[in-house]
């Protein structure tokens, strides 16, 4: 079986999950047997269109001229949307209705909705990762809930046995509370989580690469108050020290205003550590009632959540749970599943 996994150009300047998601999948795939390769948009031979099915992360309008093109070819792809809104599935309908009457009057005219609604109709089978992210796909963006299957993210079963003692000797802390992700993007919160920080007098680790925004300065000078608070900036996803620290963290937090899990979060929770989460995007698919949920908009909930974390003794509950569910090898193949029955329901 030959897949061609393609994603939007950008992808991995921004290492975000979906990056590490493409990388990690494709390596399972390569382990069962699949023939699984990058799109390579300069290929002129075209090899794609000799491949079993595309399979195409995320749903916007950075990938919109490729899903068109596909669909042009007669290409048959699936897509993993990565969409999510804070609006309910209501308020996408109307929102889109709303917009119908300007397609009319300007022609070419597209939104957050319609693109990701148009590639999904385009696309063999709608594979969300969450059930919140189906839900809105389905109810919201009015796709066929027999598309849609969900396939949940993974994680790399490295960060079950990372070592402690590397973050330790380098930073001289453990115990500490620990954020990794982007700083300075609006979604993923920082700057509430330092200002939450700096009320609670405990040690605290904020890794990540930081963006080029205002808001990134403005967190970065706040974080320079906080004693007790330490910023590693631009750390690689493969170095030793990010799994040490996931490990020698007492409580990991991830306050993003939604998160489809957030990849992070996973990779913490497996190294051991107790995890403090938004309560929005579909994290219950994954942390059920194994966590601190949050509400991202609140400093108080955010600063309740760490502190009653803290406060729990750690055991192996989560742990065992995302080891059990959510490793890549079996993301794999339910997604090799996927492909099986996609191909031969042409």
């Amino acid at each position: 079986m030959k897949i061609i996994l393609a994603s939007y150009q950008s992808i991995m300047l921004i290492r975000g999950g979906p990056s590490y998601e493409l990388v990690e999948i494709k390596k399972e795939l390569n382990k069962l047997g699949v023939e699984a390769q990058y799109f390579n948009p300069w290929d002129v031979n075209l090899d794609i269109l000799n491949a079993d099915l595309v399979h195409l992360f995320a749903a916007n309008i950075a990938t919109y001229s490729l899903a068109k093109n596909l669909k042009h070819y007669g290409i048959k792809f699936v897509i993993n949307p990565i969409f999510f809104s804070r609006h309910s599935p209501t308020l996408l309908r109307i929102y889109q209705n709303f917009e119908k009457p300007f397609y009319k009057l300007f022609k070419r005219t597209y939104s957050d909705y319609s693109i990701p609604k148009q590639i999904c109709e385009w696309s063999e089978k709608v594979l969300p990762n969450t059930e919140a992210e189906a839900q809105l796909i389905s109810k919201g963006l009015g796709i066929n809930s027999k598309k849609i299957k969900v396939i949940h993210n993974g994680v790399e079963e490295r960060f079950a046995n990372a070592n402690p003692d590397i973050f330790e000797k380098k930073y001289g802390i453990k115990d500490f509370v620990l954020y990794v992700g982007h700083i300075g993007g609006q979604r993923k919160n920082v700057l509430s989580l330092i200002k939450v920080l700096e009320i609670i007098d405990h040690p605290a680790v904020i890794i990540g690469d930081v963006a080029n925004t205002k808001e990134s300065e403005i967190c970065l000078e706040e974080a320079k108050k906080n004693k007790n608070l330490i910023v590693i900036k631009g750390l690689r996803h493969d170095d030793p020290i990010l799994a040490s620290a996931y490990t020698a963290c007492d409580t990991f937090i991830l306050p993003g205003r939604y998160e489809t899990p957030g990849i992070s979060a996973m990779e913490a929770a497996l190294a051991g550590a107790k995890i403090v989460i938004t309560k929005y995007g579909g994290t219950k698919d994954y942390f059920e009632n194994m966590v601190e949920y949050v509400d991202p908009y609140s400093i108080d909930s955010i600063h309740q959540g760490i502190v009653k974390s803290l406060n729990k003794i750690k055991d192996d509950q989560l742990k065992n749970h995302i080891k059990d569910n959510f490793l890549w090898d079996k993301i794999a193949k339910q997604t090799l599943e996927m492909y099986r029955n996609v191909i031969s329901e042409r």
